[in-house]
């Protein structure tokens, strides 16, 4: 097999996948060959022609399920749909930024909800035909704030955090069966849910576009370059390989070396 079509024969499903860091990993993984679930809360038309559209450019098999990953049984629900997976990559997620003591409570619970504990559903869905299967990838995608911390996002941070505990409690779990879970932690990657915080880091710093882009978000990741979808979607395929067979239980970070400081 090709190292090209390497993922050829593997169903994968991708969490919140229509736009954005899940988009560019499902891109990935279908050009490495698995069939593809695409995944997002909307039920449009363009979803399910966006997931033709990835079927007749990669020449796999892919489709969408909506499931709303704010809700436990929905997320389950999800991996039952589709037949099960050999690869799990949970990305959905959702930002709110605001100082803990006027952090809105709802807004607290979707991001724990969607960030961390759909994370847990579709887990504990998936796992048990991964095991009897003898293979099995998941993949979480958390973040540098998985690793740190910055103010005004602490139900951000705190779902990454976990979700980074929730890797190596999985990875334990089916250590020695074929099975490995790891979280990639990006930095600032450009998408939908970085560009939604610019205006808001804006207004704070009084900062035009490109100062707020160079001297705030990427104050800290000493590239001073965004990570790119593109190399989301590569480090996933590489943690599906042989390569990554006894990688698990990690962290992998994409961050620019923000992390490092």
């Amino acid at each position: 097999m090709s190292a090209e079509r390497s993922l050829s024969g593997r169903q994968a499903i991708v969490t919140g996948s229509n736009s954005g860091i899940g988009l560019g990993v499902a891109r990935a993984l279908a050009a490495a060959g698995a069939d593809l679930v695409l995944n997002s809360f909307t039920d449009r038309p363009e979803d399910h022609a966006l997931a033709e559209a990835m079927a007749a450019e990669f020449s796999v098999k892919a489709r969408y399920i909506r499931a709303d990953m704010s809700v436990g049984a929905e997320c389950r629900a999800l991996i039952t749909q589709a037949g099960g997976c050999d690869i799990l990559v949970n990305n959905a997620g959702i930002q709110h930024v605001a100082p803990i003591e006027d952090f809105p409570t709802d807004k607290w619970e979707a991001i724990l909800a969607i960030n961390l504990t759909s994370a847990f559903h579709t887990t504990a869905a998936a796992l048990p035909a991964m095991r009897a299967k003898g293979w099995g990838r998941i993949v979480n995608i958390a973040s540098a704030h998985g690793l740190t911390a910055s103010p005004y996002k602490s139900a951000y941070i705190a779902a990454k955090h976990g979700l980074v505990g929730l890797s190596k409690t999985v990875a334990l779990e089916a250590a020695g069966q074929g099975v490995t879970c790891n979280a990639i932690c990006p930095g600032y990657v450009l998408t939908p849910l970085v560009e939604a915080q610019i205006p808001d880091q804006m207004k704070a710093h009084d900062m035009d576009r490109e100062t707020v882009i160079r001297e705030v978000m990427l104050l800290r990741q000493p590239s001073r370059q965004f990570a790119t979808v593109e190399q989301i979607g590569g480090t996933t395929v590489f943690l599906c390989s042989a390569a990554a067979d006894q990688i698990t239980g990690t962290t992998l970070s994409v961050d620019g070396g923000w992390t490092a400081l």
